[in-house]
Formats: C-alpha cells, sequence, structure tokens
C-alpha cells in the first residue's frame, strides 16, 4: 500500500511521509526500541496534549532516553503538523527511537541522537452501527512483557493478538492474566455490574489510557457509581456489560465475549448513558475552538 502523501516531521525537518528514510541501523528498527504516542485531534485542537505529553516523558524515562524536546518545542512541531493537513480531526503520531548506533549492540550506546518522527492522519469516528448494535470479542491469556505502562514500539505481542480478533472477524482481544481482567490489545476494558462502572487499576501490566482517565471523571461527574479494583476473569463473563475505550474507539460496548453474550446482547442502559455523555463532552470541550490545553 502507498504512503499517504502526507506532511510529516523527521528529525529537524518537515517533508512529505512518503519521501522520508531512516538509517538501517536504527535501534527502532533493529530492537523496537522506542516509544510513540497516538493524539486525537478535534477541529485542529489536539486533545489533553499536555497529558500526552507527560505520558510520553514517562515512558521516556522509563527506557533511559532522554527527552529530545521541551514541552513547548513539543505543542510547536504538533501543531505545525496538523495545520499542514487537509483534514479537521486527526490522529497525530509520534515516535522517538533511539536512534541509529554502530555496531548493533544490545547494550545502550554511549552518544546517539534520537530519532523523532510525527505525523498525522485523519481521525474517523466509530460508525453508528457499532456504537448502536455493539461489537463482538474473543479472549486471550496476557502473553506480553511485564512492563506495559511503557507505551513502547516494541509491539509485536500486541499485533499478534490483535490478528486473533482480526482473524476472529471480532473488534478486540480481551487480555487476563492469572485470573484478572487486564486490557485489550489495543484498548482499556470497563465491566459493568448491578449498575457499578469496574476499571482494572493502572499498574505495570497496562497501558493506561487518555481515554480511560476521561471515563473515570465522566463518571465522577455524572455521579455514576464506579469503582477501580481487581476484576476476576468471572466477573468479566458474568458481567451485566463490558465496554472498551480507546482514542480512536472512544467507547463501545462489548455484546459478546468469545462464545457468551454480554448481559442480553445488546449494548446496556449504563453504556448509552456514557456514550452520550462523552459525545456531549466532545461537543463541549474537545470541539470548542475556544478550549485550549496545552503544556505550559
Amino acid at each position: 500500500m502507498p504512503v499517504p502523501a502526507l506532511t510529516a516531521f523527521l528529525n529537524g525537518q518537515f517533508a512529505p511521509l512518503d519521501t522520508l528514510q531512516v538509517s538501517v541501523m536504527d535501534r527502532g528498527f533493529l530492537f523496537g526500541d522506542g516509544v510513540y504516542e497516538v493524539i486525537p485531534v478535534y477541529n485542529r485542537q489536539p486533545f489533553r496534549l499536555e497529558e500526552h505529553l507527560q505520558r510520553l516523558e514517562n515512558s521516556l524515562a522509563a527506557i533511559a532516553l532522554v527527552n529530545p524536546y521541551s514541552r513547548g518545542r513539543w505543542a510547536e512541531l504538533i501543531h505545525a503538523i496538523v495545520a499542514a493537513q487537509d483534514f479537521e480531526d486527526q490522529s497525530v503520531y509520534l515516535q522517538v527511537t533511539r536512534g541509529a548506533a554502530w555496531p548493533r549492540n544490545h547494550a545502550l550506546p554511549a552518544q546517539v541522537t534520537p530519532t523523532v518522527l510525527i505525523y498525522a492522519d485523519e481521525l474517523a469516528a466509530p460508525l453508528p452501527a457499532m456504537v448502536e448494535q455493539g461489537v463482538t470479542a474473543i479472549s486471550a491469556g496476557d502473553i506480553r512483557w511485564l512492563r506495559c505502562n511503557i507505551k513502547a514500539t516494541a509491539l509485536l505481542a500486541n499485533v499478534l493478538l490483535r490478528q486473533m480478533a482480526v482473524d476472529a472477524g471480532v473488534a478486540e482481544t480481551v487480555l487476563f492474566r492469572d485470573g484478572l481482567l487486564i486490557e485489550g490489545s489495543s484498548s482499556n476494558i470497563f465491566v459493568v455490574s448491578q449498575g457499578e462502572i469496574l476499571a482494572p487499576p493502572p499498574s505495570h501490566l497496562m497501558l493506561t489510557g487518555i481515554t480511560y482517565d476521561l471515563i473515570l471523571e465522566l463518571a465522577q461527574q455524572h455521579a455514576l457509581p464506579y469503582r477501580v479494583c481487581e476484576i476476576t476473569e468471572q466477573q468479566v463473563r458474568d458481567a451485566d456489560e463490558v465496554w472498551l475505550t480507546s482514542s480512536s474507539k472512544e467507547v463501545l460496548a462489548l455484546v459478546q465475549l468469545d462464545d457468551q453474550l454480554v448481559g442480553d446482547g445488546k449494548p446496556g442502559p449504563v453504556f448509552r448513558e456514557m456514550h452520550r455523555h462523552y459525545q456531549q463532552f466532545k461537543r463541549d470541550v474537545m470541539r470548542n475552538k475556544e478550549f485550549r490545553h496545552d503544556p505550559s
């Protein structure tokens, strides 16, 4: 598939994405030695940019990679990329690898210049049918490493788990480890039991999404009962509702897990209320051109 002719940023230069090249000795290519962020953009305004940049800083610190830019510089570059695209709603991808080093060595090189890539593509909202009818999922044991809280580019296990869902013709693979719910292959998972929203606690075993935080904020603002706690696999299978959330999927109801319906097999009332609050938040905040959430 040809690379889209989008304006991108690579190592200090803006250029068409399809013209960019990276050294074959880049440690991101050889080892997956890097981190990334995906930032939704509404009406050309990056959503919760400060929180995304904070998570980027956390990931960089976790792999002992010095942040190449200040928050202010990151914001300038991201806004420049957003302004260069033709669409209003975007998904900004940024990636920092440790850079190119010779000879190839597992140990961290003493001196190396990080590779920085930023580009944006169009952000499409979930299809109305997915919201109205819900989506289905399968489950699997979590085969990933023990530092999933790092948003690392080394995503082979996630790729394989996500492909399981594709091969099964479903939307997601829900992951369990030691009998507990962790997250999806590319999403966070929530459960509703007897009207209460349950969320797995943040840990080194999961990547807490910015949307995860927003869902809990909306629950608190609108007096929806919620609790952050360990959730067993059996609780998931017995749940009245199960949701998946991410910056691209927003919030969707899972109506079937493996061969078993979730609840009555339809998006539930708590989901519909949360989805309504989420859409209202998008209108009032994400799409409000007066709203700014830039880093200081």
